[in-house]
């Protein structure tokens, strides 16, 4: 078992705390003229989503966990679940709509996302930082446009809107990023 002092605290670290697994979102190492220094960090539940803020000991220990990521395809969904493919195994694995929910915006049937695990359950569905999609919706481009400054919105093949350029016509297919959710260029 590896163990982090709260003093050693980054982002993206997962520990476990209370029987449940956090992943520090934000971090703050505070040394007050008067008094012990202390970490504020802002933690989310890996399984839940919940994000909180709490103070730590810098010398308080808590147990790193470990998380698998692995590539997997996005086959398709029943209604009720999305199933994803284990490109090695061929193996299915069904997860709810909550876990999957913000992916979707941006991955449709074929698309290769990552999906993290703990303990063999997996707990969130990310999808690649570019993806390609094709623009189903939008105003007509304005011819000569490429120089004007100004955005209308857009609605993609997978019914995520954003904003684009004046000239990005219906039927194009756009490069986006997911982290953010924004336009990046034609393709």
């Amino acid at each position: 078992m590896a163990y982090i002092l709260a003093g050693d605290f980054r982002k993206g670290i997962t520990f476990q705390m209370d029987s449940s697994v956090w992943v520090i979102v934000d971090f703050l190492h505070v040394k007050p003229g008067k008094g012990a220094a202390f970490v504020r960090a802002k933690i989310r539940n890996v399984m839940t989503g919940g994000v909180i803020e709490r103070t730590f000991n810098p010398s308080e220990k808590y147990e790193l966990a470990h998380i698998e990521r692995k590539k997997m395809t996005y086959s398709y969904n029943d209604g009720e679940l999305y199933y994803f493919m284990d490109a090695e195994t061929y193996d299915l694995v069904p997860l709810n709509k909550e876990l999957v929910e913000d992916a979707l915006n941006f991955i449709k049937e074929e698309s290769t996302v990552e999906v993290a695990f703990f303990n063999g359950s997996a707990f969130s569905v990310s999808p690649e930082n570019f993806v390609e999609l094709v623009v189903t919706e939008c105003e007509p481009g304005l011819p000569g446009a490429t120089a004007q400054p100004g955005t209308k919105s857009a609605t993609l093949e997978t019914g995520f809107v954003l904003q684009v350029p004046l000239f990005v016509n219906q039927g194009e297919k756009i490069r986006v990023d997911t982290r953010t959710g924004t336009y990046m260029s034609r393709v």
